[in-house]
């Protein structure tokens, strides 16, 4: 992590650092249209803005984001070099911001008319408030000083924001916000809790009815960040069945950088499934700082979670109904003839005993002294 240290500008000072800052821009102009993350051209390249962390002399310096390492009450200062890479003159604002997740837990920063809570709060220009505006002229850069101000009870941890530059242009009726961004992480010494947690998992299955091998588990879940430090994670997922026999594996992947105190949803799809009944979604993460620092690692635990779903294999299950209902019906059929049988053997039994008794009494004596 880089620390710079504020240092009291007098007058003699300010004159030198004008002069380096003029004798910067022609590197800045000349630097503008190479690589780099922090760069947006308007399509018909009237309105077109650059924005890099700089050296104090205004040249590039290699660095993709503001990192530091910092202590309570401890005050910073550091450069950004914007330039006008449009073909018209612009008002460019410069803002100090915070930043979070959006929606699709991508980071994002707040809108340039929002006032900052946060990191965005302890960033300030040569005006003293945490935004300024620069008029440039197309080609035009200037350096940017601005200084990173903590306060005395700041609390332990990743305090993430960024540098803003803004530029309205006129489209037909509409005011267009057209803005390019460096991203700032302030760490704050103490008790550092890089956690992450699975606090939700979804589960669905979709196919169809007749198809018993080939249906799709979607998968949602939710991540979030209870901690203090900024962490992306590896993911893996799957869907075990019966006595944790594995059915399908995701592809390893990666969530992008979640914030502190910050949330993000996430999905994806397993195919080739069968309906086995019993299946077993899970989620494992596999949190790491998503920086090319070292110095800013930290071990996070991985986290897992797991759900039931329970998929009939309705093809079974009418092939098991229909032969039921198969059975049943011959066993009734059976116990039907049954009771038929023991119905006639009965009335059968009752006709002789009633003929023999209805027989005259010298024929019934006759037949006892045959049978003698």
């Amino acid at each position: 992590m880089r620390e710079l240290h504020v240092l009291t500008p007098t007058s003699s000072a300010r004159a030198i650092r004008r002069v380096l800052a003029s004798l910067a821009l022609l590197a800045t102009a000349l630097l503008v249209l190479a690589p780099g993350s922090a760069y947006a051209a308007d399509g018909d390249d009237e309105a077109g803005v650059s924005l890099r962390p700089a050296e104090p002399s205004g040249a590039f310096d290699g660095r993709t984001n503001f990192r530091y390492a910092v202590d309570p009450g401890q005050t910073v200062q550091d450069y950004a070099a914007v330039v006008n890479t449009g073909s018209e003159p612009q008002d460019f604002t410069i803002i100090g911001t915070d930043a979070f997740n959006d929606e699709n837990g991508d980071f994002a920063l707040l809108p340039t008319d929002d006032a900052p809570e946060l990191v965005g709060r302890w960033i300030s220009f040569e005006n003293g408030e945490n935004r300024i505006t620069v008029t440039l002229q197309p080609g035009e850069g200037r350096l940017i000083p601005f200084t990173l101000a903590l306060p005395a009870d700041a609390t332990p941890g990743d305090h993430v924001g960024g540098i803003v530059a803004s530029v309205f242009t006129a489209q037909g009726q509409v005011q267009v916000d057209r803005r390019v961004a460096i991203r700032l992480y302030a760490r704050v010494s103490g008790d550092l809790q890089p956690a992450l947690t699975i606090n939700s998992l979804n589960a669905s299955y979709n196919g169809d009815w007749w198809n018993l091998l080939s249906g799709t588990v979607t998968v949602e879940y939710t991540v979030t960040n209870p901690g203090n430090v900024a962490l992306a994670a590896n993911v893996e997922g799957g869907v075990k069945t019966w006595f944790g026999i594995p059915v399908a594996k995701q592809t390893s992947s990666a969530i992008k950088e979640i914030l502190p105190g910050n949330s993000a949803s996430y999905a994806f799809e397993l195919p080739r499934i069968a309906q086995l009944l019993y299946l077993n979604p899970y989620v494992s993460i596999v949190p790491f700082v998503d920086s090319d620092d070292v110095s800013s690692y930290v071990p996070a635990a991985p986290t897992s979670r797991d759900t039931a779903l329970f998929v009939a294999p309705w093809l079974v299950l009418i092939g098991l109904a229909v032969a039921g209902l198969v059975v049943a019906l011959v066993l009734r059929r059976r116990r039907r003839e049954n009771a038929r049988a023991i119905e006639w053997m009965e009335q059968t039994e009752k006709r002789v005993r009633e003929e023999a008794l209805a027989a005259p009494e010298g024929m019934r004596e006759k037949e006892t002294s045959r049978g003698a």
